[in-house]
């Protein structure tokens, strides 16, 4: 679809441009990301109250101060896991519109990635953990839901004016809906299999609901038998 057509709401950082690589912010930048992906590991497993900087410093190797030098507080961590379990989506956005699906299929293969992420991806599942223990983390986070919920809307809107959607269906509440059908999903499989059925727990759901959004397919009409002849 066009650039300026585009149904994402996820805001992506821009990424500073320089003339030639630095080994030094090379290094720099894999360390931070090796301190990161350790924080998520723990903060998944562990949860953040129960998770140190301490901890995260014993698991690569370092020293606390090399830890704050990246990240100055446990809160900041927190925020740059979360930052990072967003920064997931619009890639994936990107990797689906490339595959030129219709708004509603768009939609449903999404989901379907969004739950492979969940199941696969250590910051995805220490984001998913951490929104949820937000009133333990002295730090703003982004209110988690609106960006999909958003996102979902604008795709249904496409899909009623593409004759997909089922008629007289809000694609608003439709969207709301997808939404806590699938983050619900995603937490019970969290809670009872740790996530490792999602992919199909969230297949069945998918099924039954784009099933009731979906336009009814129209139905052949048999043709009318000839007439008997009276004897």
């Amino acid at each position: 679809m066009p650039e300026s057509d585009q149904a994402t709401p996820f805001r992506v950082r821009p990424i500073s441009t320089r003339r030639g690589p630095d080994p030094k912010q090379d290094r720099a930048a894999r360390t931070k990301l090796l301190v990161l992906t350790a924080a998520a590991e723990l903060f998944a497993a562990q949860g953040f109250r129960h998770t140190s900087v301490k901890d995260v410093a014993e698991r690569v190797e370092m020293t606390k101060g090399a830890v704050y030098f990246h990240y100055p507080t446990k809160e900041a961590l927190a925020v740059a896991v979360v930052e990072q379990h967003y920064a997931r989506w619009p890639a994936l956005l990107a990797q689906v519109t490339a595959e030129g699906h219709g708004p509603l299929e768009t939609a449903a293969r999404l989901l379907e990635g969004a739950a492979a992420a969940f199941r696969d991806d250590i910051v995805v599942q220490a984001g998913a953990r951490l929104q949820i223990e937000r009133p333990q983390i002295d730090a703003e986070l982004p209110t988690p839901y609106v960006d999909w919920t958003q996102l979902l809307a604008t795709l249904l809107v496409r899909a009623e004016a593409a004759g997909e959607l089922r008629a007289g269906l809000s694609p608003q509440a439709a969207a709301r809906s997808l939404v806590a059908a699938f983050f619900g999903t995603q937490h019970i499989s969290d809670v009872l299999h740790e996530r490792a059925d999602i992919a199909e727990r969230w297949a069945e759901t998918a099924e039954l609901l784009f099933l009731a959004i979906r336009t009814a397919p129209a139905v052949p009409v048999a043709p009318a038998a000839p007439a008997v002849p009276a004897p």
